[in-house]
């Protein structure tokens, strides 16, 4: 039996200029960069500005299928999505849509700032394919999905990115798409609506419709997905099931330097090699029960000997805020030295985070508090809770003892 494509891509790519052409505040700008070209070569300088955000992408995908975009920040992902909704025109390869498409790349694209979210509705609903008939029929429908209803003749400039998305998401989904791009939009929204809207995709899914799910969310990207396009540099590094595809990304994001240590490059006598963390029974995890104990496991390898190391492990939540630090020194462990290749472990206490996905980072000084030799980034994990989330809760959840005190005692103490 053949398949049915909803999407076919050949050889797509799409080159950028570095910097569009600086528009001159004055003549003496003008001049110089005038000089500029003729001293070097306006086609040399040209050539040097430009990058292939994505560089040849080919790939098919069959109409009901469930697609994960995944790889790290720059790699084409949006580039990708942009192409193939037709915001972008690619600069070499093309692409074949069959369907009706949806797509939710940015927040409030599509919306004006000055007209109200029932202004805009209609409006969105036109700039994706949508009559005014059938806007008006699904009206209701859509408000109610985006669960707005009392601001929707608020003008949309008073709106918080998370009603942006409520609103944005409902009239994309309303448009019975065949095929519906999503990127990473959905994280804006609070965890009960990014679920809500998760389920309206398998709701999709089920009546065959193709989505195509761009997420730094590993979690949702191997509940939905079965099958992913991990893009490296613009370029697939793998298209193929999702558990490999994961494993590739994973191994891709570990032990990278970290972006604020001017290191960098050079040796200062240690590196780590490799970084692993493992549940309560042994067995290497990617999510962990929050009030769940964990093991760390730091391998390392140092060409010198380094003098009272302080290893130190952070995790920082997916939004970049740091939440917590372990350290070696601080804990009053007594390293002497480390020399050549060895283990480091770090058995953590119950974990207190809220649900959420965490990134870990590794750094080691020398002299406890002494000079940063490291600092690599880890895994990523998740901490799972059904209840705690971080909309809520914060960063940690903690138990409390509570009491309630009648009113007459509490009348007393206030008197007293």
């Amino acid at each position: 039996m053949s398949k049915v494509l909803a999407i076919s891509a050949k050889g797509l790519s799409k080159r950028y200029q570095r910097g569009a052409r600086a528009k001159h505040d004055s003549m003496r700008d003008m001049i110089g960069d005038t000089v500029r070209s003729l001293m070097t070569g306006d086609a040399e300088r040209k050539a040097r500005e430009q990058f292939w955000a994505l560089k040849d992408a080919t790939f098919d995908i069959e109409r009901g299928e469930n697609i994960g975009i995944i790889g790290l920040n720059g790699a084409g992902k949006s580039t990708l999505l942009k192409i193939l909704s037709r915001i972008v025109t690619p600069t070499e390869g093309e692409a074949e849509i069959r369907g009706r498409l949806g797509a939710l790349l940015e927040v409030g694209a599509g919306f004006h700032q000055e007209l109200t979210g029932r202004e805009n509705v209609f409006l969105y609903g036109s700039i994706l394919g949508m009559t005014r008939k059938e806007v008006a029929q699904k009206f209701d429908a859509i408000v109610d999905f985006a669960e707005i209803e009392e601001f929707i003749d608020t003008p949309v400039k008073r709106y918080s990115s998370g009603m942006y998305v409520r609103l944005a998401f409902a009239v994309a989904a309303h448009l019975d798409p065949d095929i519906l791009l999503l990127d990473e939009v959905l994280s804006v929204g609070d965890i009960a609506f990014s679920r809500k809207c998760l389920n309206f995709a398998r709701s999709l899914e089920k009546r065959g419709s193709t989505i195509l799910f761009v997420s730094h969310n590993m979690f949702s990207i191997k509940t939905m997905c079965p099958r992913v396009i991990y893009l490296k540099a613009g370029q697939i590094a793998f298209d193929g099931p999702t558990e490999q595809g994961l494993g590739k990304y994973e191994t891709d994001s570990h032990l990278e330097s970290a972006a604020w240590f001017p290191g960098g490059d050079r040796d200062t006598g240690i590196s780590i090699t490799g970084f692993s963390i493992h549940d309560e029974s042994g067995a290497e995890a990617s999510v962990i029960d929050h009030g769940a104990r964990a093991t760390i496991r730091i391998r390392y390898n140092a060409s010198r000997r380094i003098e009272r190391p302080d290893f130190r492990v952070g995790f920082s939540r997916s939004d970049d805020v740091h939440c917590m630090t372990f350290s070696s020194f601080s804990d009053g462990v007594d390293i002497p030295y480390v020399e050549g290749d060895g283990l480091i472990e770090l058995k953590i206490p119950p974990i207190k985070l809220v649900s959420d996905r965490y990134s870990a980072s590794i750094v080691v000084r020398e002299h406890g508090l002494g000079d940063i030799l490291s600092a690599q980034t880890g895994g990523h994990f998740h901490v799972r809770h059904p209840l705690y989330m971080p909309y809520y809760y914060g960063v940690f959840y903690e138990t409390g003892e509570w009491r309630a005190l009648p009113a007459s005692v509490r009348s007393h103490q206030s008197a007293g």
